[in-house]
């Protein structure tokens, strides 16, 4: 039996991981499937952690799962929200985000006043 608790650790590991890996080097967005391996992987950490009795590794990984299920849990209801519309990606804090669009600002443009004490028509210069 004790092996099923050596695998479930050794289990966790590789599924944190390789979603890790994979979201930083880029060949995967941070979406359903990094949150679902990081949320299996620490639920195989729980598992390990509770056999051997390493109760801060177990707290640990309990608060990883927590935030893999709200996050998986968001996306969820985001989607049902946008019925059809792509889910955008997660944005990881240090990480920039250039995905979004750039705001346009124009310059505000001053009130120009003519001769005849009227305002200008926009674009033209009182003379």
């Amino acid at each position: 039996m004790e092996l099923v608790w050596e695998i479930s650790g050794w289990a966790g590991a590789a599924m944190i991981l390789t979603a890790f890996l994979s979201v930083s080097m880029g060949w995967v967005k941070a979406g359903r499937a990094f949150q679902g391996a990081n949320l299996l992987g620490a639920a195989a950490f729980i598992l390990n952690g509770a056999f051997h009795e390493a109760w801060p590794s177990v707290a640990t990984n309990a608060a990883w799962l927590l935030i893999s299920a709200v996050s998986l849990l968001r996306m969820r209801s985001a989607r049902g929200a946008q019925a059809g519309a792509e889910i955008p990606a997660i944005h990881l804090p240090g990480v920039p985000d250039t995905t979004g669009q750039l705001a346009v600002v124009e310059p505000a443009r001053a009130a120009c006043t003519a001769s005849a004490g009227h305002a200008a028509q926009p674009g033209t210069v009182a003379a």
